[in-house]
């Protein structure tokens, strides 16, 4: 700084003024000096040095739990999206679901000076998190940590489940295997499933049945397709919905004939498969917006009682869970016609 104020000929605090937040105080004369000063000399202002020293660095610390989750990837999308149109910066820390992994990243994040904290993941380290909460504000998505009284956002899984089994009751199917990941105390996962076993019970026409993702996986569907009537799976997200695929697949069940299918998450390959796998698609863009918003407006000084933000899927429907009438006169008009040939 005092090199470019002696090529511009001005003070150290005119350049601290045009670098910062002040620059509408000098003329314009001087900025144009200061300005041309900085290009010859090749300056770069150290922003985390400045932010330091002003106790900001505009930083916000994102933790998630597994980044390799098209999920994860698409809020975190949406996140650094509205952080950048705020002016931060958003640090990314990956836990892979390992504790160790997380109580390092948690002690990384605080030495960043981050001013504010997005969590996506089992919180199980509460020692930390509660400590950084009384620093900072922070934010949860998808996942309730009970001890932190924070804001959460995220997906209304009971309105999600209740459109799924909707849908499939009124495509014709009777039989629905609810396929979800280890729930491992992860709220949204209890969460659809708890919610799935009321809507099955309170539907006498429909029987159903939950499954945790296994090696015992390709067993199970074996077992489900051969039971007779009209059934479907319920994926209860992307993971679950390839694992589904790739094992019936390999069980040579004609999909989507033999069976339906329907998942939550909506990724890019779902169009590709079959005759494409209907999918209940989370608002992920305005998740990550929104948990920043809750962030910054915290930041901002909001001291209003923490909130639940839920939002709501959009159904799109594609071939898996053609209604199943449509399915069984289009398997009639094949059979017929090979039996003419």
């Amino acid at each position: 700084m005092l090199d470019v104020a002696e090529r511009a000929g001005v003070s150290k605090a005119s350049v601290s003024r045009f670098i910062g937040d002040d620059r509408a105080l000098l003329s314009d004369a001087i900025a144009l000096r200061i300005e041309q000063a900085i290009d010859e000399l090749g300056y770069r202002p150290n922003q985390m040095a400045r932010g330091l020293k002003r106790g900001r660095t505009r930083l916000i610390g994102m933790l998630v739990a597994d980044i390799r989750n098209p999920y994860s990837i698409a809020v975190m999308h949406g996140v650094e999206t509205a952080c950048r149109q705020h002016g931060y910066s958003l640090v990314v820390c990956n836990t892979d679901r390992d504790d160790a992994q997380e109580r390092q990243h948690l002690a990384a994040l605080r030495s960043y000076n981050i001013e504010g904290l997005i969590v996506n993941t089992l919180g199980h380290h509460l020692d930390q998190l509660l400590e950084l909460q009384r620093e900072m504000p922070l934010v949860l998505v998808d996942r309730k940590v009970e001890p932190l009284h924070s804001d959460l956002v995220g997906l209304d899984n009971p309105a999600a489940v209740r459109m799924a089994v909707d849908h499939l009751d009124q495509q014709g199917y009777r039989d629905v295997l609810l396929v979800s990941e280890a729930t491992d105390g992860t709220s949204s996962r209890l969460e659809r499933l708890n919610s799935f076993k009321a809507e099955i019970a309170s539907r006498p026409a429909l029987t159903g049945a939950v499954l945790e993702l296994d090696e015992t996986l390709q067993k199970h569907l074996h077992t489900f397709l051969a039971k007779p009537g009209p059934k479907a799976l319920f994926c209860a997200n992307g993971v679950a919905a390839l694992a589904c695929t790739l094992a019936l697949k390999s069980l040579g069940c004609n999909l989507f004939d033999d069976i339906g299918l329907i998942a939550l998450d909506d990724l890019d390959w779902y169009p590709l498969v079959g005759t494409g796998i209907t999918a209940l698609a989370q608002p992920t863009e305005a998740i990550g917006a929104s948990a920043f918003d809750c962030l910054l407006k915290r930041l901002r000084g909001d001291t209003t009682p923490t909130r639940t933000l839920d939002f709501l899927p959009d159904l799109i429907i594609r071939g898996s869970t053609t209604s199943v009438g449509a399915s069984l006169l289009a398997k009639n008009a094949n059979d017929n016609a090979a039996i003419l040939v």
